[in-house]
């Protein structure tokens, strides 16, 4: 699994689903030459190449007429979904082909714009525009994806995409309601369940829609919470036996059904932010400080997709995401990020914006917030620039004079490393918060007595953190560094429901 992890870890989370949409489409050629499939390599290639280059062309029309940046991978993964759920052309003369794939490809791409609602996508595009062919031009998907011979296929990119973007919560309680109410309504017994399991998984797309498209970030709820319920909805909805009326559910129609819920509990706003000033914190940490083009709330510790279009873009893309390191209380909308001698090319677009340069950030989310129980004590601990959450969580509760009981050990290689020290003394100061850094590259004996030469481990958290027992803790860093941190705290006998973590940085 760790290997799996470092994998994931060097890729972006739009790439990842490009490429698992690209490995799943290739499977699927193999298939069909090997005969497993109910069409031809070239019907396949044709089609996925036809509903590609009308994605592309209308996309680049939409974008230039509402003058919006241009997510290229957006496009081309709404595109190969749109072909792994749509029949491939069965001749030349397939007119029903030609049409369905067509206004289907422009439906998907106008719903990113045109079906906006503050600058956001309301429904996931690839369902929203299968939903409006069914109902406008009685043309429905055959989701051919959803078969025996593609299922190890879309298993794998399911479970790497679910890994990656943090939404088992979602997966699984979408899994678990949709099975439970297929099997109670059409297993017949309970002799009859493990099989009824095996044919659902093989014979059905359940397992490529909730790894692929029941995950977009974008259209989901913005907490774990949330997120439970959105999982627990589609999956009532998702059974075919499902109706109202004469209108029988499928899986693209609880889908936007669901994405109906998730727009009503979501917040809604997509905003352009305009460079202020960029600061050097530290050697390779710098914070970039936004005027918005609207107000909108938050909570301190949530994060926001970023997206900076730019050409030539690499194979991590030109969006990101990166937790707000301003508080609710500012005006401003702050950025802290790291950057390495091989930084992406989104990095080094981010880099060299001027004052009055724009990017657009939106779909605010994340469960890595304060608890709503004032008196509870608290310990942050943060590695390198996953300090960022923790900088907003300070300035908050400076600015509301709340004085909760906080310890915060935070780890860097020197001192010179250490980003928002001014933010944490501020803290000590006003509010209280003890802060402790930990030196990862300095021996021996420190004289300050809020230093520490060494790694954050469970000893050291014994040494400055006596009541630890009582604690909750927060985490946030790298994986590698926050799960090396829970099996210290689980080694000294920290519960994991006393634990929260946040990967840092998310899913870029």
């Amino acid at each position: 699994m760790q290997y799996v992890d470092d994998f994931l870890n060097r890729i972006t989370m739009y790439r990842l689903v490009l490429w698992s949409l690209v490995g799943i489409l290739l499977a699927a050629l193999g298939a069909s030459f090997l005969g497993y499939m109910p069409f031809t390599p070239v019907a396949l290639l044709v089609s996925t190449l036809f509903i590609l280059a009308v994605s592309i062309v209308s996309n680049a029309i939409f974008a230039k007429t509402f003058n919006a940046p241009v997510n290229v991978e957006s496009v081309y993964i709404t595109a190969l979904i749109l072909a792994c759920i749509i029949t491939p052309i069965a001749s030349k003369t397939d007119v029903d082909f030609i049409a369905f794939a067509f206004f289907a490809s422009f439906i998907a791409t106008a719903s990113k714009y045109v079906f906006a609602i503050g600058k956001k996508h309301v429904f996931n595009p690839a369902a929203i525009a299968v939903v409006a062919t069914a109902f406008l031009m009685n043309y429905t998907a055959s989701w051919w994806v959803g078969t025996a011979a593609m299922l190890p296929f879309t298993f794998v990119a399911g479970f790497l995409i679910v890994r990656k973007t943090q939404r088992e919560d979602l997966a699984y309680a979408f899994l678990a309601v949709a099975t439970v109410f297929i099997l109670a309504v059409s297993a017949g017994g309970i002799g009859g369940v493990p099989a009824y399991i095996v044919r659902l998984a093989l014979d059905t797309p359940i397992v490529f829609f909730a790894g692929v498209m029941l995950t977009e970030p974008l259209t989901t709820p913005p907490t774990r919470g949330l997120r439970i319920c959105y999982g627990i909805l589609v999956g009532l909805l998702f059974p075919p036996f499902v109706h109202v009326g004469s209108v029988y559910m499928t899986p693209e129609l609880a889908l936007v059904l669901g994405n109906v819920y998730s727009y009503i509990v979501s917040p809604k706003t997509k905003a352009m932010l305009t460079l202020k000033q960029k600061i050097r914190l530290t050697p390779s940490i710098y914070e970039f400080v936004f005027a918005s083009d609207k107000r909108f709330a938050f909570r301190p510790g949530q994060y926001l997709e970023w997206t900076l279009g730019h050409g030539n873009a690499d194979d991590r893309g030109n969006r990101r995401y990166f937790t707000i390191a301003s508080s609710p209380t500012d005006p401003d909308i702050r950025l802290g990020v790291k950057f390495y001698e091989q930084s992406s090319s989104f990095k080094r677009k981010l880099f060299f914006m001027k004052p009055g340069d724009r990017l657009a950030a939106g779909g605010l989310a994340g469960d890595f917030t304060l608890p709503k129980n004032r008196a509870e004590r608290l310990v942050f601990i943060a590695g390198g620039i996953g300090v960022t959450p923790f900088v907003s969580m300070a300035k908050y509760l400076i600015d509301k004079n709340d004085r909760r009981d906080v310890t915060f050990l935070y780890s860097n290689p020197t001192q010179d490393d250490i980003a928002y020290r001014d933010v944490f003394e501020d803290a000590r100061v006003k509010i209280g918060m003890k802060t402790v850094y930990a030196l990862t590259r300095e021996t021996g004996s420190v004289a300050n007595s809020n230093f520490y030469a060494g790694r954050i481990t469970g000893d050291m958290i014994r040494k400055f953190v006596p009541d630890f027992r009582g604690r909750h803790f927060y985490i946030s860093g790298t994986r590698d560094m926050v799960t090396t941190c829970q099996a210290e705290l689980a080694r000294i006998g920290v519960p994991s429901g006393r634990i929260t973590t946040d990967f840092f940085p998310g899913f870029a």
